[in-house]
């Protein structure tokens, strides 16, 4: 467990106008979190490079300040394990009366990767420029639109300050049911849960549908790779290969008898990842074999809107006559990740064994930010603002494109996304990827490196040009070209 750099640069700062010294006050610092439990015994301190990062100081500072600690007896070294809070002996200030770093190590949950960890901390880190981030930037969200919605709720008389029914807001789900039938999906409202994002769909799915040890399959790479939700509940995964169009649609029988897989998940629009986009044809492949093999599809449509040149071709879902096919739908990539609204399309008994787990676990989502997504989906402002984010999001592929020719032509080769936030970067050679990512963190650049969806991968990148601004993404990629020709060496 490391240090989170939340507690230091956003609650806490160095007066570097103090007459006491800049050891002193760190040392002071890390006395007070563990004298509050608040770093309890056992927990793994950031190594002396990033916490010389995290405060703004020279690493003779910080090991100045974890030499007094340890002279204390209140930290110490491992070798091979970093430096660790020491075991408090009675009558040390405070002893703390237990190891809950033995109780964190021992949740059935999987804890994130180390590298998304780091990824989810350090995004709030200010300075930063996050070349890899997978959201739209604040400027090209929708907020004088939403402005006007949440104006018009604060009129109401009545607003939902309770609970909302098990499958969520009726209005909602009507709402999307309508939204749907646009893309080819016909699903009546008592076929769609509410769910506070796609990620608890997910989560839901993997808890609720699939009995532990059992496979899933799923493309390689994957964002699936990235999240434990299907790992914490003991489910297995199984990789299928790509090409420019999508999964390899041969290689799924031959997996199923080898596996017993259960359920095959795809993104197939606009691949996160990789940006592919699986055609039409691929498409249609993909649900005949899944037929012959009664083998259902879970398909995560995060950024089915998001098309830039032509709209995509109808989804897995459309083609399902059979009520096979699952499908995640989501307003956080388009519209708002802060509103936290998402849905499961399925069979009814399906959505309502997934409804009665989410009430187990949350009783709901946010009942007032069903009701403003359900607005916002009735007044025509999603037409609208879908309209508008293309264009800018279609000036920022084609600059950050434009960069890629001019800086990184020797040094690897990359797709040309027909939609979504994500250009795949694949490198001429191999590199260590933990190695660019520290290097690249203390150039002050924050990646999506390859190994997060294939825990192989030595030679990929995930650029997306939805986040940062224009001018971060040309200096940021500027230097990362010149990291990687020094790595490529």
């Amino acid at each position: 467990m490391s240090v989170p750099s939340a507690s230091i640069t956003e609650n806490w700062k160095l007066d570097r106008s103090s007459p006491l010294p800049l050891h002193a006050q760190i040392s002071a610092y890390f006395l007070g979190k563990i004298r509050s439990g608040a770093w309890p015994t056992g927990m793994r301190l950031a190594p002396q490079r990033e916490l010389a990062r995290q405060f703004g100081v020279n690493r003779s500072t910080i090991v100045t300040a974890l030499g007094q600690l340890t002279a204390l007896g209140l930290i110490e070294g491992k070798r091979g394990g970093g430096t660790l809070v020491a075991l408090l002996k009675s009558g040390d200030f405070e002893s703390q009366a237990g190891n809950w770093n033995d109780y964190v190590e021992e949740g059935t949950h999987y804890p994130n990767l180390p590298t998304i960890q780091s990824i989810n901390r350090l995004e709030y880190e200010r300075g930063l420029i996050r070349l890899g981030t997978g959201e739209l930037a604040p400027e090209l969200l929708p907020s004088a639109m939403m402005q006007s919605i949440l104006a018009d709720l604060a009129q109401q008389t009545h607003l939902p300050l309770s609970y909302e029914e098990p499958l969520g807001s009726l209005q909602l789900r009507t709402a999307i049911s309508h939204q749907l039938s646009k893309i080819g999906i016909y699903a009546a409202p008592d076929s769609i849960l509410i769910t506070s994002g796609s990620l608890q769909g997910l989560q839901l799915i993997a808890l609720g549908l699939l009995p532990r040890s059992s496979t899933i399959l799923l493309e390689k790479p994957s964002y699936l790779y990235s999240i434990h939700s299907f790992q914490s509940a003991g489910v297995k995964f199984s990789g299928l290969p790509m090409d420019e169009r999508g999964v390899l649609t041969e290689s799924i029988t031959p997996e199923v008898q080898r596996s017993a897989a259960a359920m095959l998940y795809s993104i197939p629009t606009f691949h996160n990842p990789t940006g592919i986009l699986m055609d039409a044809r691929r498409r249609q492949e993909l649900m005949a074999v899944t037929s012959s093999l009664g083998l259902p599809i879970l398909e995560d449509a995060a950024y089915q809107e998001l098309w830039l040149d032509t709209p995509p071709p109808l989804p897995l879902k459309a083609l399902d006559n059979e009520g096979r096919v699952l499908y995640l739908g989501t307003l956080s990539k388009s519209a708002s990740p802060g509103l936290r609204i998402g849905w499961v399309v399925g069979p009814e008994p399906v959505v309502r064994r997934l409804a009665d787990i989410k009430m187990q676990s949350d009783y709901g989502a946010s009942s007032l930010s069903q009701l403003a997504a359900a607005k916002w989906l009735e007044s025509g402002y999603h037409e609208l603002h879908c309209h508008t984010l293309r264009q800018e999001l279609r000036k920022r592929r084609s600059a950050v494109l434009e960069i890629l020719r001019t800086h990184f032509t020797d040094l690897a080769s990359w797709n040309n996304p027909a939609g979504g936030f994500y250009i795949w970067l694949s490198l001429h050679k191999p590199i260590p990827l933990q190695l660019l990512f520290k290097k690249a963190l203390q150039a002050g650049l924050l990646l999506n490196t390859g190994d997060l969806y294939d825990r192989r991968d030595g030679r990929h990148l995930r650029l997306s040009y939805a986040y940062a601004p224009l001018s971060e993404l040309e200096a940021g990629l500027i230097t990362l070209s010149a990291i990687l020709k020094e790595q490529i060496k």
